[in-house]
C-alpha cells in the first residue's frame, strides 16, 4: 500500500515537473514571440492615445478600455484561430502573408514620415471641421487599426513558433495576445492619464510634489512624440527586417547576404563592442530597405488612389 503510494506521488512529482518545463517554454517563447513583435507595439502604443485628444476626461479611460477590450476580441476570436489554421494546413503561406505584412508597416512608416515632412498630421476618422465623433465612431476606428495591427503581431509571433506542436502554438499564442493588449492599453491608460495626474501633484502643497506635478504635465506632449518617432523608425526596421528575412527564405538571397557581410565586418572592426554595432548595422539597414519600400508602395498607392478620384470626377 506504502510502495504504490510513493510510486504515486513520485509519478505527480514527474508530471508537476514536466508541466513546469512546458509553462517555462511556453513562456520562453511567449517571450521570444512578443520582442519579435515589438515594432509594432510600440507603433500601437503610440498611435492609440490619439483618438481619446480633446474628449471629456472623465471618458478617457473608458474608452481606452473599450478599444482594449475590441483589440482582445480581434486577436483571441478572429485573429488566433485565422493563424492557427493557417499554420496547421498552409504554412506555406506564411512567409509571403509575413512579408505582405512587413510592406504593410513599411508603407505605414513611410507614410507617416511623408505627412511630416509635409506638415500633415492624422485626425480622427469621421471628423470635420474640428467637430469630434461620437464615441462608437471613436471606438470603431481604433478597433480597425488595431485589427491590422493586431494581425501583425500575431502573424509575428506565429512564426517564432511556427515549429511547436498545435497547443503549445495556440497557448503561446494566446498568452502573447493578452499579455501585449494589457501592457499596450495599461501604458496608453497612463500616457492619457498623465496630464491629469500632473494637474492633481501640482495643486499640492509640497512643492517637491508641485513641481513634478507640472513637469508632468510639461513632459505629456513631448513625450508623444517621441513615442510617434520611435514607433515609425520601429514600423519602418520590422518591416525592413521582415522582408529581408523573408526574401531569403523564399530563395532571393542576395539582400540578406548583402547586409550579413556587412554586418559581420562592423562586428569584427568594431572588437569589444562588435555585437552592438553588428546590430546597429543590421538595424539600419533594414530601416533603410523599409524606407526604400515604404516609399515605393506609398507611391503606387498615391497613384492608384490619383486615377481613382480622376475616374470618379
Amino acid at each position: 500500500m506504502s510502495g504504490g503510494l510513493v510510486a504515486l506521488l513520485d509519478d505527480v512529482a514527474v508530471l508537476a515537473r514536466a508541466a513546469a518545463a512546458s509553462v517555462d517554454d511556453i513562456g520562453a517563447a511567449a517571450a521570444r514571440a512578443s520582442a519579435k513583435a515589438a515594432g509594432v507595439v510600440v507603433d500601437d502604443t503610440a498611435v492609440t492615445p490619439q483618438y481619446v485628444r480633446g474628449l471629456a476626461a472623465a471618458r478617457e479611460l473608458p474608452i481606452v478600455r473599450r478599444i482594449a477590450l475590441g483589440s482582445l476580441r480581434n486577436k483571441l476570436l478572429i485573429l488566433l484561430p485565422a493563424v492557427l489554421l493557417l499554420s496547421q494546413f498552409l504554412p506555406f503561406l506564411l512567409t509571403p502573408i509575413l512579408m505582405l505584412g512587413g510592406a504593410y508597416l513599411c508603407f505605414e512608416g513611410a507614410e507617416k514620415i511623408w505627412h511630416k515632412l509635409r506638415g500633415q498630421g492624422h485626425a480622427h476618422d469621421g471628423a470635420g471641421d474640428g467637430e469630434l465623433p461620437d464615441e462608437d465612431t471613436i471606438v470603431s476606428g481604433a478597433v480597425r487599426t488595431d485589427f491590422i495591427l493586431s494581425a501583425e503581431i500575431m502573424v509575428i509571433s506565429l512564426n517564432e513558433v511556427a515549429d511547436e506542436p498545435f497547443v503549445t502554438r495556440a497557448v503561446v499564442l494566446a498568452v502573447v495576445a493578452v499579455a501585449i493588449t494589457v501592457l499596450v492599453y495599461g501604458v496608453v491608460g497612463l500616457i492619457v492619464k498623465m496630464d491629469d495626474i500632473g494637474l492633481r501633484l501640482a495643486q499640492l502643497p509640497r512643492a517637491g510634489v508641485a513641481a513634478l506635478g507640472r513637469g508632468l504635465v510639461k513632459a505629456m506632449p513631448r513625450l508623444l512624440t517621441v513615442l510617434t518617432v520611435v514607433g515609425t523608425a520601429a514600423m519602418l526596421w520590422v518591416g525592413g527586417h521582415i522582408l529581408l528575412v523573408g526574401a531569403d527564405e523564399l530563395g532571393l538571397h542576395a539582400p540578406y547576404e548583402v547586409v550579413h557581410h556587412v554586418e559581420e565586418a562592423a562586428h569584427e572592426a568594431a572588437g569589444a563592442l562588435g555585437g552592438v554595432v553588428g546590430w546597429l548595422v543590421n538595424t539600419l539597414a533594414s530601416a533603410v530597405l523599409g524606407l526604400v519600400v515604404g516609399a515605393v508602395v506609398a507611391l503606387v498607392v498615391g497613384l492608384v488612389l490619383r486615377r481613382r478620384g480622376a475616374g470618379a470626377h
